[in-house]
């Protein structure tokens, strides 16, 4: 994985997504789901690709159960744009490139 990515967990979610002052995107998978390994690339892409101000993670449902509960996430992949410790958007399924970084620089 890229070392451009942030790991995430029960413990670090708040300190890495909530209280961030970055805009954040948070991808919630799982090692089963097969469109969320092909989405892999592209999202280590993206994090290596990224300025200052923007923060790429990952995040286990199946190790963050609650988490995923508490974000109404029901399928994977799914991604998550925060800021200011808000869901500004989501997107469900598998994201081009493209798609997410036109979002990243809509909500920039």
């Amino acid at each position: 994985m890229s070392e451009n990515i942030t790991e995430l967990n029960e413990q670090n979610f708040a300190s890495e997504v909530l209280e961030s002052q970055d805009l954040v995107m948070v991808d919630f998978w799982a090692t089963w789901c097969g469109p969320c390994r092909m989405l892999i690339p592209v999202v280590e892409q993206i994090a290596d690709e990224q300025r200052a101000g923007v923060k790429v993670c990952k995040l286990n449902v199946d190790d963050a159960q609650t988490l995923a509960a508490k974000y109404g996430i029901s399928s994977v992949p799914a991604i998550l744009f925060f800021k200011g410790g808000e869901v500004q958007e989501r997107l469900a399924g598998m994201q081009s490139k493209n798609k997410l970084i036109s979002k990243l620089e809509e909500l920039a």
